[in-house]
């Protein structure tokens, strides 16, 4: 887990909430993101009847019926929708902690 500290000048509560406010906002837009690249795998796990895990790790494009355009669409949605959950979960990982700690941390050092 990442931990971030933020140690401002004044009212570090405000500026902290700043913080998780535009991680917040991100996370938002990745979600929108990943559902919406996740909609556009749905017609070609239909389609062939497999999971876009299945296809990206056994089939080519000669198996499917639109060749190597479907295949480049529906391998750049499969790595899209993986990029997203990547920095999803980095995000939600994220800690926040109290700047005092960080001095310690550095006193320690």
């Amino acid at each position: 887990m990442s931990t971030i500290y933020v140690k401002p000048e004044r009212k570090s509560d405000e500026v902290l909430g700043l913080v998780r406010s535009a991680i917040k906002g991100q996370v938002a837009r990745l979600e929108l993101g990943l559902d919406q690249a996740e909609k556009r795998l749905a017609p070609f796990e239909t389609k062939y009847g497999v999971s876009s895990d299945h296809f990206i790790s056994e089939m080519t494009a000669e198996d499917l019926e639109g060749g190597d355009d479907e295949y480049a669409t529906w391998a750049g949605e499969y790595r899209l929708v993986e990029r997203l959950k990547r920095k999803l979960q980095q995000l939600r990982e994220i800690g926040y902690g109290d700047s005092d700690d960080l001095q310690l941390d550095q006193v320690d050092n």
